[in-house]
């Protein structure tokens, strides 16, 4: 069980498990089968637990966020904060496409292999009806906005409870957990007590099951190297090595952000945010990391706990910075793919739907994200099923970084907002210190008084050994 512990927490441990993954699934199908099946059942079992985590923690969130000094401002920032940092992420990918310029210079060979992907998608070799483009971004909004709108506000909780909609899931929690706060802790004492046991009870839950992301790193690169073609791979290189790096260079700024308002060092940040880091990395979750991320932002970084359990459930949902950078720069790859020039105003529909498509994606992960591409696709007159074959086809290489990016994009918002307020960082204990909670006994003795000291014990000692000559002799 330890060792699975390490394992699971161990960033070069989840590294080789990804090589060997990649390495069996070129090799053998059978071992690489049985993996990704132990990995689905283990995100089965972490979506099973999160969601009910998700709910109790944002209503503990949300009570302890309204006993706080000016809770509307507060609530508001939270809102602005997440807004602009989505908006940045879609920004970044703008600007990023446009100086890079993904997709401007593929060879005839990778041009063919992407041709070759788009025809294979129809099911057929041969022509299929398609409508490869929309008028404008208008027709692609409004199903967009009231499947949006249908999941936000259910007429139905139960319902959507057991579908397991989270956006719904949230409205529900929210409106309850706003009554709940404005009763009294006498009225509510008891019911605050099971849901404080549920709570722990779910995260042990979680932290068990996360035991198995070694399996599931296995079982994901082996996956992915069976059903990815290489050549497709390297089409798209120009596209993938730009999105992950730029979501890297982002996740540093926002760690760098946090370390300044934590007043730690860099390193120090990045290490107590590893566990929820690679959960979110492997796993392919935007709810598997909540329990290490609520323990590493309150418990070891020092922000406020009411300020964590309420952003860190609703930002696995909303903060959708890497989804945002994931559409910018997949419309300039595919405005570099069919020779489609990007001027001034195209530069801000980009940046703009990019962040709109992010907001409407709330809840949705894998490939449920890559079709809200279509409303920046369809703002700029590109092809919405053409593009979408591409990226479904590198979406298992995608998923980890955007979920990554979206993490700590949610852990800046409330480093940002939890500025000012009182530090909750629980100091490390070192076994060779006194213990901070008891007495601390210090001797402190003079010249004269250590000399008579030495003397007493000098004495003692003579005593001793001439008892033990006594008792010899006789």
């Amino acid at each position: 069980m330890n060792a699975l512990k390490k394992l699971s927490n161990s960033a070069p441990g989840l590294l080789l498990c990804l090589v060997a993954g990649g390495v069996t699934g070129a090799v053998s199908e059978a071992p690489s089968t049985l993996a990704w099946v132990v990995g689905q059942l283990y995100l089965a079992v972490v979506n099973m637990a999160a969601v009910p985590l998700l709910v109790v923690a944002t209503f503990f969130g949300l009570r302890q966020v309204l006993a706080l000094p000016r809770p509307a401002v507060r609530a508001g920032t939270i809102l602005a904060v997440a807004v602009v940092l989505v908006a940045l992420g879609a920004a970044g990918g703008t600007m990023l496409g446009l100086l890079a310029a993904p997709g401007a210079q593929l060879s005839h060979e990778a041009r063919t292999q992407l041709g070759t992907l788009v025809l294979e998608s129809t099911g057929s070799g041969g022509e299929v009806p398609m409508t490869l483009f929309a008028s404008s971004a208008a027709e692609a909004l409004p199903s967009r906005i009231g499947f949006a709108l249908s999941d936000v506000v259910p007429d139905n909780f139960y319902r959507v409870l057991a579908q397991g909609h989270t956006l719904g899931i949230l409205t529900g929690t929210i409106l309850f957990g706003m009554a709940f706060a404005a009763l009294s802790r006498e009225q509510t004492g008891m019911l605050t007590n099971v849901f404080e046991g549920i709570y722990r009870a779910l995260e042990h839950v979680i932290e068990y099951a996360n035991l198995l992301i070694p399996v599931l790193a296995f079982g994901t690169a082996a996956h992915l190297t069976m059903h990815t073609q290489r050549a497709t791979v390297f089409a798209m290189g120009s596209f993938l090595l730009d999105f992950i790096g730029l979501a890297l260079v982002l996740c540093v700024v926002a760690i760098a952000v946090m370390a300044r308002i934590a007043r730690l060092p860099f390193l120090r940040v990045l290490a107590d945010l590893k566990a929820p880091l690679l959960v979110g990395l492997t796993s392919g979750s935007a709810t598997a990391p909540i329990p290490h991320t609520l323990e590493a932002m309150s418990v070891r970084l020092g922000f406020s706990r009411g300020v964590v359990e309420l952003v860190v459930p609703l930002g696995s949902v909303f903060v959708r910075a890497g989804s945002a950078l994931y559409f910018a720069l997949a419309t300039v790859f595919v405005a570099n793919l069919y020779d489609r020039p990007i001027g001034p105003a195209d530069i801000v529909l980009i940046a703009v739907g990019s962040t709109v498509a992010a907001i409407l994606s709330s809840g949705q992960n894998g490939l449920g994200t890559v079709g809200y591409a279509a409303i920046v696709l369809s703002a700029l007159q590109l092809p919405v099923e053409a593009a979408g074959a591409l990226f479904i086809a590198i979406d298992l290489i995608c998923d980890g970084p955007r979920n990554v990016l979206s993490l700590v994009s949610t852990c800046a918002v409330v480093a940002l907002v939890s500025a000012g307020l009182p530090s909750e960082r629980v100091a490390p204990v070192d076994a060779m210190s006194p213990d901070p909670h008891g007495a601390v006994l210090k001797f402190s003795f003079s010249r004269v008084q250590l000399a008579l000291a030495v003397g007493c014990a000098l004495m003692a000692a003579s005593l001793i050994v001439l008892m033990g000559v006594g008792v010899g002799a006789r």
